[in-house]
């Protein structure tokens, strides 16, 4: 009964391992994404953060 349910783990397994990995390699590769991909790869270079404010560092719990 073992070998049975092993051998029927392992090749179903398998086989929906492939079909989760070439669904989120589609994905990956989607034209449609490309654009939405490019600005979270950009996200890390903008500057356009603001000065850290001596109010923002307070802490309000405790005053």
């Amino acid at each position: 009964m073992y070998s049975i349910l092993s051998s029927f783990a392992q090749t179903w397994g398998m086989l929906l391992f492939i079909l989760l990995f070439t669904g989120a390699l589609a994905y990956a590769l989607w034209p449609r994404n490309q654009k939405r991909f490019d600005e979270a790869a950009r996200l890390p270079l903008n500057d356009d953060d603001a000065p850290i404010t001596e109010d923002a560092n307070e802490d309000r719990a405790h005053v």
